[in-house]
C-alpha cells in the first residue's frame, strides 16, 4: 500500500475512495495501539485506560468522520473526550493542558469543503513523526485483541473546550487591546466562535465576517487564501487592521488599514523584532522555510537575527524549532509558531501578538510591516513534466546562469512538488519584470528538458 500519510496527516476527498468512515475507524484503532505500545504513552489513570481528545473543523463530513474516529479509539480501549468544533491549535493546546495521551484533529485545513483529513497528536500536543505514522499504517486491518466488557473506552463531551482555549490565548497577553478595531475573517471555519471571543476578551472592538458556518461553505471565497473580502471590509469599516484565518485556523494573513496584505513573512518579521527587543527570542534565531522572501532574509540579517531554513511544511519548521530550542518560526503562507505558547501554528495567537505590538508601540500595522521590504516574487507551476528529473544537467546550468545574472539582488528556487505532478519555479528579484523574465526562461527550460510528451 502506498503511504497514506502526507506532510499533515491523511487527507483526501471525504467519503471518496480513500478517506472513508471505515478507514477513519481502522486508522484511529491502529493509532491507539501503536502509541500505547510505546512505554512513554502508558497511562496511570484511575480507570486504567488511556485518554484521547478529538475535535474537528466545520465541514459537514467532519461529523461522520469524527464519529468513526471516536468509535475506533473507544474500541481500542481509549476513553474519548469530544471537543466539538475547535481550531487545530486549540486541540493541540488541550491535548497538552488536559494531560491526555492522544489528540486527533479532523480537518483539511485550507482545502475546499469536499475534502477532509485526519491527523494525530502525541502527548504534549506535538505532531507524530514519520516513524510512528508508518507503524500506524502497518497495523491497519489487524484489529486482533480488542477489549470487551468494561475494558472498552467511554465517550464524553467537553462543552467548555472553546472557552478554555480562548482563555489560554488571552493569558499570553500582557497589555489590553482597548482602542483597536479589527476585522477578522473566520473562513466559515473552526475559529468562527473562538477567535471573536478571544479578541473581544482582550479588549479589541471586533468585526467578524464569514463566521456563521453551515458546514458547506468552509474556505469558500474567504479566509487566508481569499483575502479580498477582508481587504474591502477593513477599508469600509475604517478598522485599524484585519486578519484572515484558514479553515482550521492554524494560519493567519494580515491586512493593514489601507487594505494592503501583510503576509506570513512580514508577520514573522514583526514578531521577531519585538521578541528580540524584549530579550525573548531564543538564540536570536527564527526558523522559516526555503520559500521565505529574500526581503525577509535581508531584514533579519540587518538586525543580527539568524535564520534557519527548512523544507516547505510547518511540521518541518516545528521539528527544527524543537531540535534547536528556538522560539519563533513559520511560513510565508501564515503558519506561525510561538513555542512559548503553542506547539503548532496558531492564527488567533498570531493576530493577538501582532495587535499587542501595535498597542505597545502605538504604530499601525502598515508601519510595523516596514520592518522588511518584500522582493517581487514570481511562481510558475510547470505541469506535464517528470518532477523526478530536476537534476538535469542543462536545467541546472540554466539555473546557475540566471542566479549569476541576479547576483545578490535575487533568488531562484526550483523544486518538485511533494503532492502534485509538477515542478515549481520561483524567482525573486528587485523588479517584478526581472523576476518574471527569469521565471519564464527557466519554466521554458523545464518544459523542454523534463516534458513527459
Amino acid at each position: 500500500m502506498a503511504r497514506l500519510f502526507g506532510t499533515d496527516g491523511v487527507r483526501g476527498l471525504a467519503n471518496g475512495e480513500v478517506l472513508t468512515a471505515s478507514l477513519a475507524l481502522d486508522l484511529s484503532f491502529s493509532a491507539a495501539r501503536v502509541l500505547l505500545n510505546h512505554r512513554e504513552y502508558q497511562t496511570q489513570r484511575p480507570s486504567g485506560r488511556p485518554m484521547a481528545v478529538v475535535g474537528r473543523d466545520t465541514r459537514i463530513s467532519g461529523e461522520f468522520l469524527q464519529a468513526a474516529v471516536m468509535a475506533g479509539l473507544a474500541s481500542a480501549g481509549v476513553d474519548v473526550i469530544d471537543l466539538g468544533v475547535i481550531p487545530t491549535p486549540g486541540i493541540a493546546h488541550l491535548t497538552d493542558a488536559m494531560g491526555v495521551d492522544l489528540g486527533v484533529v479532523i480537518t483539511a485545513s485550507h482545502n475546499p469543503m469536499p475534502d477532509n483529513g485526519i491527523k494525530f497528536l502525541q502527548r504534549g500536543g506535538v505532531k507524530l513523526d514519520d516513524a510512528l505514522e508508518d507503524e500506524i499504517q502497518a497495523l491497519l486491518g489487524k484489529q486482533d485483541g480488542r477489549p470487551t466488557g468494561g475494558e472498552v473506552g467511554r465517550i464524553s463531551s467537553h462543552p467548555t473546550a472553546v472557552q478554555e482555549y480562548a482563555a489560554h490565548l488571552n493569558r499570553t497577553l500582557t497589555k489590553p487591546l482597548a482602542g483597536l478595531t479589527v476585522v477578522i475573517d473566520c473562513a466559515q471555519g473552526a475559529a468562527s466562535e473562538s477567535a471573536p471571543l478571544a479578541l473581544e476578551n482582550a479588549g479589541a472592538k471586533v468585526i467578524a465576517i464569514h463566521h456563521t458556518p453551515t458546514g458547506l461553505d468552509i474556505n469558500e471565497g474567504s479566509g487566508a487564501t481569499h483575502v479580498e473580502a477582508l481587504q474591502r471590509a477593513v477599508v469600509e469599516h475604517g478598522a485599524d487592521c484585519g486578519f484572515a484565518f484558514d479553515g482550521d485556523a492554524d494560519r493567519c494573513i494580515g491586512v493593514d488599514h489601507q487594505g494592503a496584505i501583510v503576509d506570513g513573512d512580514q508577520l514573522i518579521a514583526i514578531m521577531a523584532e519585538a521578541l528580540q527587543a524584549q530579550g525573548r527570542l531564543p538564540h536570536d534565531t527564527v526558523v522559516v522555510t526555503v520559500m521565505s522572501n529574500l526581503g525577509f532574509l535581508k531584514a533579519m540579517q540587518e538586525r543580527g537575527i539568524s535564520v534557519r531554513q527548512t523544507a516547505v511544511g510547518d511540521r518541518y519548521v516545528c521539528e527544527e524549532m524543537r531540535a534547536g530550542g528556538f522560539g519563533l518560526g513559520g511560513e510565508q503562507s501564515g503558519h506561525i509558531v510561538m513555542s512559548e505558547h503553542a506547539t503548532t501554528g496558531d492564527g488567533t495567537l498570531t493576530a493577538l501578538q501582532v495587535l499587542q505590538r501595535m498597542a505597545e508601540t502605538g504604530r499601525s500595522l502598515a508601519d510595523l510591516a516596514t520592518v522588511m521590504t518584500r522582493f517581487p516574487q514570481v511562481l510558475i507551476n510547470v505541469t506535464g513534466v517528470d518532477k523526478a528529473r530536476t537534476d538535469d544537467a542543462e536545467l541546472l546550468a540554466a539555473v546557475e546562469a540566471e542566479e549569476k545574472e541576479l547576483g545578490d539582488a535575487g533568488r531562484i528556487l526550483l523544486r518538485a512538488s511533494g503532492t502534485e505532478p509538477l515542478v515549481r519555479v520561483m524567482v525573486e528579484a528587485e523588479t517584478q519584470q526581472r523576476a518574471q523574465d527569469a521565471a519564464d526562461r527557466l519554466a521554458d527550460v523545464v518544459r523542454r528538458r523534463l516534458s513527459l510528451g
